[in-house]
């Protein structure tokens, strides 16, 4: 399903918004996390699928292969380290925050205790940060996490509490487990009265838009972004740096969610915060979320132009386009939800009412942001009935092949 949101906005970046998201404190995150071991020191890939985009009937696709920005393996190592740091320096503001993911305060921290829910990818990233500055780390896991996750979890040192219901089920929990033994949470979706760390969570993701910028010809802006739903962070931490560095020239944005997990699409057709309609039990996990964020709404609201659901079916056969590559194209390792921007292109193109709805033809620009390589193996490799490791392997071959 599509719907278009009529309170989008395309003039400049409004002041109301830079109260909640701005390029200068996405640059000084930026900044502090480039001390961290766990990330690479590179920008990840910005690929050009030349071969896919004439099947799609575009005139360019580019995918950012966030797969490559940690051994996480997901865009959000970028969100929970990011507000880590924002906390401990507001906890002690004496500690310098750029040196806090050495490890350099580690006596000065060693008692605290941070916690959230996840989904996977958010705990992962949040465990290893806690990790490397040297606090404790509880991780709330709900039912549809794998064990395989759970494992990659606790690898990094992480006590893991696990709750039979559902994502949002454990959000509750993390914070009723934080008040009971004055924990702090550091979660990517904000709720009544907790607002400040959500927004440290996707200034955080600015990184991938500014490294987008600098990879362009500035010339030539992509005319539309296609950007994963969940809560709404990672779709309002790009959105809103893109939307500040071009001003009226923005990309239209696009969000992508599970039609069974529908809780952007459902708040644009309501016109506030909302709830999801379906299951919330999607085979992309990093998406399967039932609420959104009020905060991170407050930027989509203006900022996204279109919102469209997908099936579990269309993310699977979008990993499955990605892996294989051709002559012109890279194989990308991409996994369920870091798949679902493609997959939504995928949608649009095959339907033509909605993809002159939206405007696209042959003329269109097109970004999607892959933010998750294969963080579950097992459930990749039963998916795209290749291994990852199988696929990364081509992907070297054709990089060596056409010398990259």
């Amino acid at each position: 399903m599509l719907t278009h949101n009529a309170q989008a906005s395309h003039g400049s970046y409004p002041e109301s918004l830079k109260r909640i998201l701005n390029m200068q404190a996405g640059d000084e995150s930026r900044r502090w996390l480039a001390q961290w071991s766990q990330l690479s020191r590179q920008p990840t890939p910005l690929w050009s699928l030349p071969a896919l985009a004439s099947r799609l009937g575009v005139a360019q696709l580019a995918v950012k292969d966030e797969s490559f920005r940690s051994v996480l393996g997901s865009f959000k190592a970028l969100g929970a380290p990011a507000a880590l740091i924002r906390l401990l320096a507001r906890l002690n503001p004496e500690l310098d925050p750029a040196r806090l993911l050495r490890g350099d305060y580690r006596d000065q921290v060693h008692g605290l205790t941070v916690i959230s829910a996840t989904d996977g990818n958010h705990g992962r990233a949040l465990a290893a940060a806690a990790q490397s500055v040297g606090c404790a780390c509880v991780i709330v896991l709900h039912a549809q996490v794998s064990q395989e996750r759970e494992d990659a979890i606790a690898a990094y040192g992480a006590r893991i509490v696990r709750i039979s219901g559902n994502y949002d089920e454990s959000v509750t929990e993390a914070a009723s487990l934080a008040a009971a033994h004055g924990w702090h949470v550091v979660s990517d979706t904000s709720y009544d009265g907790y607002e400040e760390i959500p927004r440290d969570v996707m200034q955080g993701y600015g990184a991938i838009a500014a490294e987008i910028i600098e990879q362009l010809d500035e010339s030539t802006p992509f005319s539309h972004v296609l950007l994963q739903g969940g809560v709404g962070g990672m779709a309002a931490g790009v959105a809103s740096y893109l939307w500040q560095h071009y001003g009226s020239r923005r990309p239209r944005f696009i969000v992508v969610e599970p039609v069974q997990a529908d809780c952007l699409f459902q708040s644009a057709l309501q016109g506030c915060a909302a709830r999801a309609t379906g299951s919330v039990d999607s085979v992309m996990a990093g998406l399967a979320c039932g609420e959104t964020s009020p905060l991170a709404w407050q930027v989509l609201q203006l900022a996204v132009d279109d919102f469209i659901t997908i099936q579990d079916r269309d993310a699977v056969h979008a990993m499955q386009t990605l892996a294989a590559g051709s002559l012109q194209d890279v194989p990308v390792i991409a996994g369920e939800s870091g798949a679902a921007g493609l997959a939504g292109l995928q949608v649009l193109v095959d339907n033509p009412a909605m993809a002159a709805a939206v405007g696209l033809d042959r003329q269109s620009r097109v970004l999607v942001v892959n933010t998750e390589g294969a963080t579950a193996p097992g459930v990749y490799e039963e998916l795209v009935r290749e291994s990852a490791h199988s696929v990364g392997t081509r992907q070297a071959r054709w990089l060596m092949a056409n010398g990259q």
